[in-house]
């Protein structure tokens, strides 16, 4: 099985999610199942067969991120003053017309595209890791091939 990356900040926010479900969601749904099933006849109880339903999606979920977080590799960023992209990366790109965008470049459990922050393993990851300030970068997409200026890279404290 091939090693999978993610930043502090995502392997806190998994932690955070699994802790949460194990405290508070799977308790509480819990207690829910108890009460309906005091109410009689479980066949016929609406209540309780979605608790039932519910508890398992939680302990469904809590076995993915347990396995998954076994898996994962945390990669503290690069205080070393580098300004290549690489792992944790936050990379602003200019295109062809001027417009300048920025990605941070996370692992595939952590991406957020409205925040900017995409995987590793995307396309455009995988044409910026590398490269430095000032390079020029092919990307090639669906709709074409688009040649990006690499403006900045940086990488921040978490």
């Amino acid at each position: 099985m091939a090693k999978r990356y993610i930043t502090p900040k995502g392997f806190r926010r998994l932690q955070a999610e699994l802790d949460e479900l194990w405290s508070e969601a799977r308790p509480r749904v819990v207690e829910e199942v108890a009460v309906a099933a005091a109410h009689g006849d479980r066949s016929e109880n609406a209540e309780y067969i979605y608790g039932k339903k519910k508890l398992r999606e939680i302990d469904r979920r809590i076995r993915h991120l347990a396995k998954l977080m076994d898996r994962l590799t945390i990669v503290e960023p690069r205080s070393d003053g580098i300004d290549r992209v690489f792992f944790g990366a936050t990379v602003t790109v200019e295109d062809e017309e001027g417009i300048r965008s920025t990605y941070r470049i996370v692992g595939p459990d952590e991406i957020d595209l409205k925040a900017g922050a995409i995987s590793v393993e995307s396309p455009m990851a995988r044409a910026l890791l590398g490269k430095s300030e000032g390079d020029d970068v092919l990307l090639r997409r669906p709709a074409g091939e688009v040649e990006l200026l690499v403006v900045s890279v940086r990488y921040e404290g978490e």
